[in-house]
């Protein structure tokens, strides 16, 4: 009996929820697809810029007996540190192109040394340090670190679906004297 009646009040619904559902539930989900591939984006931006941060305080601190003959390399292996204990693989570093003249390249790295992080004349330009290592006191020497990563979206059925964006991070570090 009870059965009967059910099966006569499911005969009756005209499947309009059915249809609501079908046209909302795609619209969510993307929606909380681009939440998690967008809040990736930002944990590796993250990531890179801790690592180009790290990779300048290695660079700007004075050579070491231990640190052999390749502060570059020190560089490289402090950025790489940072990347692989966040899952991101260091191999994937974009070339920037040529280093600015004074700097190096170091595995698609590119490090300046002994450069004026707040030069007075032409500040698009790399400016380097004499010695004593900076002309006057109110301008500050130090190191500066520059790379790229690319990261991957992810979205089926947007435009954004396989776009490759390349994430940048650069950062400075002061000499210490």
């Amino acid at each position: 009996m009870k059965v009967r009646r059910i099966a006569r009040q499911l005969a009756r619904t005209d499947g309009a929820e059915i249809a609501e559902a079908a046209l909302v539930l795609p619209l969510v989900f993307m929606l909380l697809l681009g939440i998690v591939w967008f809040g990736r984006a930002f944990n590796i931006y993250s990531t890179i810029q801790q690592a180009a941060q790290q990779g300048a305080i290695t660079a700007a601190r004075a050579s070491c007996v231990t640190c052999g003959n390749a502060p570059n390399g020190n560089v490289y292996n402090t950025i790489v540190a940072v990347m692989q204990a966040s899952n991101l693989d260091p191999g994937q570093i974009v070339s920037p192109g040529a280093p600015p003249t004074g700097c190096t390249n170091s595995g698609n790295i590119t490090i300046c040394q002994q450069v004026l992080l707040n030069p007075t004349s032409n500040p698009t330009q790399i400016q380097t340090c004499g010695y004593p290592p900076a002309p006057s006191p109110s301008q500050i020497c130090g190191a500066l670190v520059s790379f790229q990563y690319p990261f991957q979206f992810y979205l089926p059925f947007t435009s954004l679906n396989n776009q490759k964006i390349i994430l940048s991070a650069q950062a400075q570090s002061r000499m210490e004297n």
